[in-house]
């Protein structure tokens, strides 16, 4: 990236330079047990599709997402939001569920929340395509309030699907509900943050960070958002 675009995407988080790494402390982290990284996927560009085994997999797991009633979510949805991005990437970010814009557009983070999650990809290199994107629910809760408990129990199996279908080598949670969905805690996101947390039986490092709506209605802690992407970053180039 350009360092002009780089600049500007910086500034979007509202922050005005680089910090030199040099000048930084590295953060506190707690190295999780990561397996030895598998061979090279190769290289994937921004379209890359699945192979033919894994497309018809995406394919099955997309069509009963689509005609999922098992909640009462099914009666209020537009549609249901199932991810978006590359199917084989090395970052896969989550959200907790689908606002008004996305349950009308039927895709993940979109309008001004999608527009600054965009400006904290590619503030560390990345831009939307090049990662995978989903919520822990996959129909918008009516006048956008939280998820509850039983929602998250019936819809948190297609997540784990999506995850073990794009196999990622770093999970980056965006907000509380998504984190505590995740980590089965329900610790304060302050104290989630700044570590290291391992997910599933293949141990996917997993960084949490504040939900980019949040960061709308906060701008103060953008900068601390931008320590979480650092250091996301930074354990992906451990993995």
């Amino acid at each position: 990236m350009n360092p002009a675009a780089r600049q500007a995407y910086l500034q979007a988080l509202g922050l005005e330079t680089w910090v030199p790494r040099s000048a930084v402390p590295a953060p506190a982290t707690v190295t999780p047990q990561v397996a030895p990284a598998a061979a090279p996927r190769g290289p994937l560009g921004p379209h890359a599709v699945p192979p033919p085994a894994a497309s018809s997999e995406w394919a099955d797991l997309r069509a009963r997402v689509a005609a999922c009633v098992r909640c009462s979510l099914a009666t209020t949805r537009t549609q249901t939001v199932f991810g978006v991005g590359n199917p084989a990437a090395d970052w896969m970010i989550i959200g907790e569920a689908p606002g008004a814009e996305e349950d009308r557009q039927g895709e993940p983070f979109v309008g001004r929340a999608g527009q600054l999650l965009n400006a904290m990809l590619h503030a560390i290199g990345l831009t939307r395509t090049e990662v995978f994107i989903a919520n822990v629910l996959k129909c918008r809760p009516p006048g956008n309030r939280d998820p509850a408990g039983p929602e998250v129990v019936q819809c948190l199996p297609y997540l784990e699907a999506q995850i073990a279908l794009v196999k990622p080598k770093i999970l980056l949670v965006v907000g509380r509900i998504a984190a505590h969905s995740l980590l089965k805690t329900d610790a304060p996101l302050g104290t989630l943050r700044r570590r290291v947390h391992a997910f599933g039986p293949s141990r996917i490092p997993l960084v949490v960070t504040y939900h980019p709506a949040y960061l709308l209605r906060t701008p103060v802690d953008k900068r601390k958002a931008w320590e979480d992407l650092r250091q996301a970053r930074e354990v992906l180039a451990r993995v």
